[in-house]
């Protein structure tokens, strides 16, 4: 019986936005390494199509158009990117990939897919993601408040997540971020206080070294860490002209104050996320995502049994809002009379947020209390 682990082909992800930036990534990575594959995936949402496009130092590979039940990123990477990329490794002819992903595709899927699940993925190895920003258009990217159905992008007409939102989440997760040409300070600064510490921030082709990002930058436990909703430890406190607020607390919102304030806590060009709870729905674990004045909250799951509930946002900036955020947050915190009077657990039917959070779930409540 043969136990050898099967050869790993180091993959160098490309993500983001601009087709052109993402372009001049992938080709001089290419150019970079010769003995390297190309990927590249373009998305048509208007004909429901995905293109594969394939090829290295001898020209074209392959070309394929692939008809799609619902043309979105999330879907060609699990139909079509993730297939090739371990089909193009498991081949042999090639020592390193580089993937170009569809326009406003999350890398963090395939690098999950790589590091929970290695047998879909036996030769694949994610070395690095690199995500490849216009530094034409970069603070309005960032910090903007369009929807990415509102641009010029290959998405569904009814994909109303925020453009900012998407390319800071890209920013947070990459091992490096890469723009074409010098960016302003104040884009640096900003770049700087998303990123997680130790990526790297490269603002010209040259500085792009290939055999380097085939060694291995990327750890998608350390990513995936700097992306979680909930952080516990303390955060790096950035240089320059960005700011950041992280405020935090092992209290509660109160359900009417911050629906008083959200749109102080979660509005102006800036980048926010994090957690929250709320007396309301003690087990419930509240995800809070914005950028560029666009705010989501929603639940996923509930707190571990063993895991104390926190109430904890962070907010990047360039403008001068920081104190009045600050103020906006201890405000909806519940006060010490509150506290005394009704305790963290409260008793209810309803808080205004079942829109986003859903209906309470009346057995937890007596659990918690």
């Amino acid at each position: 019986m043969n136990n050898v682990s099967p050869l790993k082909v180091p993959v160098i992800l490309v993500a983001g936005f601009d087709a052109d930036t993402m372009a001049i990534a992938t080709m001089a990575l290419g150019w970079d390494l010769p003995k390297a594959v190309a990927v590249r995936h373009d998305l048509d949402p208007t004909r429901d199509t995905l293109t594969r496009t394939v090829s290295d130092a001898t020209g074209l590979i392959e070309k394929e158009e692939l008809e799609l039940d619902h043309a979105c990123a999330s879907c060609a990477l699990r139909e079509d990117v993730v297939p090739t990329l371990e089909r193009l490794a498991s081949s042999g002819q090639w020592d390193a990939i580089v993937a170009q992903l569809p326009a406003t595709a999350s890398p963090a899927q395939v690098c999950r897919v790589s590091a929970w699940d290695p047998a879909r993925v036996p030769h694949v190895r994610i070395s690095a993601v690199v995500a490849a920003l216009s530094d034409t258009t970069l603070e309005g990217d960032l910090l903007g408040d369009e929807l990415l159905c509102e641009v010029d992008l290959p998405v569904r007409e009814d994909d109303r997540r925020g453009l900012a939102e998407t390319a800071c989440a890209l920013v947070e997760y990459a091992d490096v971020v890469f723009t074409p040409g010098d960016i302003e300070t104040d884009g640096r600064d900003l770049i700087n206080a998303l990123m997680r510490p130790g990526a790297r921030l490269l603002d010209s082709v040259s500085a792009l070294d290939g055999a380097e990002l085939t060694t291995g930058l990327h750890h998608c436990e350390t990513s995936d860490e700097w992306v979680a909703e909930v952080r516990r430890g303390p955060l790096p406190s950035p240089e320059g002209e960005a700011w950041v607020l992280d405020v935090h607390s092992d209290r509660p919102f109160h359900p009417d104050r911050l629906m008083e304030f959200i749109a102080v806590l979660g509005g102006g060009p800036r980048r926010s996320r994090g957690c929250f709870w709320l007396p309301t729905r003690p087990h419930q674990l509240c995800i809070w995502n914005g950028a560029g004045g666009q705010l989501s909250v929603g639940t996923e799951e509930d707190w571990g049994r063993d895991e104390s509930p926190l109430t904890r946002i962070t907010v990047v900036g360039l403008d001068g809002g920081r104190d009045a955020l600050a103020a906006a947050f201890e405000a909806c915190l519940l006060t010490d009379a509150e506290m005394e009077e009704h305790g963290p657990y409260w008793e209810a039917f309803e808080d205004g947020f079942e829109p986003w959070l859903g209906p309470i779930h009346r057995g937890s409540m007596t659990e918690a209390s």
